[in-house]
């Protein structure tokens, strides 16, 4: 089993910044990357943000050139830097780790609230 523990959400006038960070513990093996998935009220769970632990990215279009994910394997911890935040990235953000299995696991969830 894996652990994933989140932090960083929280309210953020739109225009503004947060930084999300996810720490993995347990069996961490045969990890193939981690990532940052959504879910707004009404809307389907949907990827945000992902990360290999060769270092390889890859984000949704309508984050990219805004967000950031980054990853620190000896501390087996995620981070997404959020900038120029708007309304429409209000959601529940979820942590992901992906094992080569296809094993996957998920953290409990932080909420982002942009709004003036």
């Amino acid at each position: 089993q894996v652990q994933l523990v989140e932090s960083g959400g929280g309210l953020v006038q739109p225009g503004g910044s947060l930084r999300l960070s996810c720490a993995a513990s347990g069996s961490i093996f045969s990890i193939y990357g981690m990532g940052w998935y959504r879910q707004a009220p009404g809307k389907q769970r949907e990827l945000v943000a992902h990360i290999t632990t060769g270092g390889r990215t890859n984000y949704a279009d309508s984050v990219k050139g805004r967000f950031t994910i980054s990853g620190d394997n000896a501390k087996n911890t995620v981070y997404l830097q959020m900038n120029s935040l708007k309304p429409e990235d209000t959601a529940v953000y979820y942590c992901n780790v992906r094992r080569y299995s296809d094993e996957n696991y998920w953290g409990q969830g932080t909420q982002v609230t942009v709004s003036s």
